[in-house]
């Protein structure tokens, strides 16, 4: 892997883990805990992260599943971003789509996350308005930490009730039916969950970016082209006018470009 861009606001040795600058730039496989320090988390809090793909014409997934757009290196950079975060804030039609598990402990991240107070996996928080899941999965069944579901005041309350007795935690982060994206963070963060990470899908992500509550976002620029009508990384209505945000480093491995942008 190398570094076509420095980290802004860190020296090269700080970003990647203390190592010398050539090494640093050279191309090799860079160990997770280099990966860890070049996508650590501000000390800013809550902070929230997004992490997409997209091919070259724009395809956040192909058939349904981002995975054939993806790479092993994307796969651990994916890996990483879970390590690091409190919480992977997710939409519930890709919880469907794309087969959602729970979060997994590494023995890698182990240590770190213990040194920064956190459990020993990330929770996983469902937005849903319907709260129409499958709640046998393992996602909701056999996590490592309870399962969040994030709701609007207005939800089913025999849904509700199916999902706490599923063992979920449902939070209330909206007054009608729907979830309110400035008010899921605020939520998120009284629970303690301020290293916040959201995977899409695009709909979910768009709503973020609607709501200007999203401060990151990591983006993979797959060497790929897909056609077809996929969607893009971000859904939804427009934004008024568009957001501008800053690259903060640029990495590349066989064609993959790996951004990380954040907002002014």
């Amino acid at each position: 892997m190398r570094r076509l861009f420095p980290v802004t606001d860190e020296t090269p040795a700080q970003a990647f883990g203390g190592g010398e600058r050539g090494a640093a730039g050279a191309d090799r496989e860079w160990s997770l805990a280099e990966l860890a320090a070049a996508y650590a988390y501000p000390a800013q809090r809550p902070w929230l992260r997004g992490n997409m793909v997209s091919s070259l014409d724009g395809a956040a997934q192909h058939d349904g599943h981002s995975q054939p757009i993806s790479s092993a290196t994307d796969m651990r950079i994916f890996g990483t971003l879970r390590a690091l975060a409190d919480v992977v804030v997710v939409g519930a039609e890709t919880v469907r789509q794309e087969g959602y598990r729970p979060a997994r402990a590494r023995a890698e991240f182990a240590a770190a996350r213990e040194a920064a107070g956190q459990g020993p996996a990330p929770a996983i928080a469902v937005v849903t308005a319907s709260l129409d899941l499958d709640f046998s999965l393992p996602l909701f069944a056999s996590p490592l930490v309870p399962t969040l579901i994030l709701t609007g005041a207005a939800a089913a309350p025999e849904k509700v009730a199916a999902a706490e007795k599923a063992g979920a935690r449902v939070v209330v982060a909206g007054e009608g039916m729907g979830v309110d994206p400035e008010r899921a963070v605020r939520a998120l963060a009284a629970l303690g969950h301020h290293r916040l990470l959201t995977e899409g899908g695009p709909r979910l992500l768009g709503q973020l970016i609607a709501a200007e509550v999203l401060d990151e976002l990591c983006l993979t620029l797959s060497p790929t082209l897909t056609a077809g009508s996929a969607q893009r990384v971000a859904g939804g209505p427009s934004v008024a006018v568009p957001r501008r945000f800053e690259l903060v480093s640029l990495l590349e491995e066989d064609g993959f470009l790996f951004g990380r942008y954040r907002r002014p």
